[in-house]
């Protein structure tokens, strides 16, 4: 009887299999690519699931790195119903960029993203058009200026000196901290000052749901790969949990609006925060597009979900990569150290005068881009050096490869800021061996307030503490392998030894 039960169930279990590859093979058939194109190379796919298998990797960045060595710069994927163009060299970005910029500046938007950004609202996820001009001067204009972003150095500051005292109570004891953590709640802080006024009661859940929302949209979900099936779509939990958090999202966004409101109201709060900017933007009502809630609560998000992971993680990674190379971690303490010479604390001022720390941030960047792959959309079907990319395909620009591109920079995985002296190149998105932030229309508008993060903190922590990796292991035994998501992270957190220096 038992026998008979598992035939019966392994009998439906497989013509449920074949019905759904099925109805996939139909819809593969119906968006297949039309005929006379020529496609970029890259590895034969197989039937339904394309070159699914060849990203079957926890590392895809890396796995993209490998395939592009073997069919070239340009490379052509099928990833389900969807055509994927890897792009891995400076040349053809540059491509993209000059001959080609407006039709490749949409981001690829997919299901989950669709409702994180509720239908492409905010900064990040606006299909390029009039309303995308609109958000992006705001952001430029009102929002991310050089004098707002000044305007928060006394939270800066404030935030980074409850840094170096949680650190402190660490190195009295001599115990290993978790700098990871300690570099996330730095940064969740300021973000949060800086974005809403002040510090939450509420503020860990919303980032908790915040970070949940990024992660289900990061990588590659089964439903943005069949974008048409109702099947996957049906048997996908990705899109139900994406509406659930991002609808308790709203209610908490909800209420801090509301009481940020009323404190306004009572003359609370000194320095205007970027949620004043936008509910002043929306009284004046003097925009194309009248801003409205359902813009300034994605708006916020985005700013939380830009600015604080990508500040943390390119300082965990700035220090993993000095206690591996003590040379460099002992010039760039000197330097600090040379200019400071037995202050309490760094200020805003100082970090212009810091060079060697500006090389150090740029090398760090190089080796480990904030966002691995930026991807776009192709909006019109496009020729790129001879080779044709349809209409709706998604574009990755790995910008981890070209930052390691042995043509363009020497011993690339050696960590050696001095190969940026004398060297003009930035982080603006023009020079195309080195795109950190993104290039093009849609490069990162909040460089300036992401850096004066990234450099206070990691001259605080230079200035004010020696470091050593615990468990006397040594420098080249030092684990930093990676971990991908929306930005990629050291697999293990870092965790050191801090020492007090003398006279910081």
């Amino acid at each position: 009887m038992e026998e008979l039960i598992s035939s019966y169930f392994f009998v439906l279990i497989s013509l449920f299999i074949s019905f759904f590859l099925s109805i996939l093979l139909l819809k593969l058939k119906a968006t297949a690519t039309k005929p006379g194109l020529r496609l970029p190379p890259g590895p034969w796919p197989l039937p339904i699931i394309g070159n699914i298998h060849n990203l079957m990797s926890s590392l895809p960045h890396q796995t993209l790195t490998k395939l592009s060595l073997q069919y070239g710069p340009i490379m052509h994927l099928r990833l389900g119903e969807i055509h994927a163009v890897i792009i891995t060299s400076p040349e053809v970005a540059r491509e993209i960029m000059k001959a080609h910029d407006i039709n490749f500046s949409n981001r690829n938007i997919s299901s989950t993203i669709d409702i994180l950004s509720k239908g492409g609202r905010g900064l990040i996820f606006p299909p390029y058009g009039e309303y995308w001009r609109q958000m992006r001067k705001i952001s430029i204009v009102e929002l991310l200026n050089h004098k707002r972003v000044q305007s928060f150095e006394i939270i800066r500051e404030q935030e980074i000196n409850n840094l170096i005292r949680s650190i402190s109570s660490f190195s009295s004891i001599n115990e290993p901290i978790n700098l990871k953590d300690q570099l996330v709640v730095l940064m969740n802080d300021i973000t949060v000052r800086a974005a809403i006024g002040r510090k939450y009661r509420g503020q860990d859940v919303f980032l908790k749901k915040l970070k949940k929302l990024i992660e289900l949209s990061a990588g590659f979900n089964l439903i943005d790969l069949f974008p048409s099936s109702r099947t996957v779509s049906m048997l996908s939990r990705v899109p139900r949990e994406a509406k659930r958090t991002i609808e308790a999202i709203t209610e908490i966004m909800d209420g801090i609006i509301e009481e940020h409101i009323a404190r306004k109201a009572n003359g609370e709060g000194d320095v205007e925060s970027l949620l004043d900017v936008l509910l002043r933007i929306k009284e004046e009502d003097a925009l194309q597009f009248p801003l409205t809630m359902d813009d300034i609560k994605p708006t916020i998000s985005d700013l939380f979900a830009a600015g604080s992971e990508t500040a943390s993680t390119t300082v965990e990674w700035a220090m993993a990569e000095l206690v591996r190379n003590p040379r460099v971690m002992k010039q760039a303490q000197s330097e600090i150290r040379d200019l400071l010479k037995g202050s309490t604390s760094i200020k805003n001022s100082d970090l212009v005068k810091l060079n060697y720390l500006h090389l150090v941030i740029k090398e760090t960047l190089r080796l480990h881009p904030p966002g691995p792959l930026l991807p776009r959309q192709c909006r019109e079907t496009c020729c790129i050096l001879g080779y044709d990319i349809p209409k709706g395909a998604t574009v990755l620009v790995n910008a981890w490869a070209i930052g390691r591109d042995p043509k363009y920079w020497k011993d690339p995985e050696q960590f050696r800021p001095e190969r940026f002296i004398n060297s003009n190149i930035d982080f603006k998105g023009t020079d195309f061996q080195f795109l950190p932030f993104g290039f093009g229309r849609r490069v990162c508008p909040g460089i300036s307030f992401g850096l004066a993060n990234v450099e206070l903190a990691l001259a605080s922590l230079l200035y004010h503490f020696d470091w050593k990796i615990p468990n006397d292991i040594t420098p080249e035994e030092f684990d930093v392998s990676e971990a991908f998501g929306v930005s990629v992270k050291m697999k293990a957190p870092l965790c050191l030894h801090a020492v007090q220096a003398t006279g910081a």
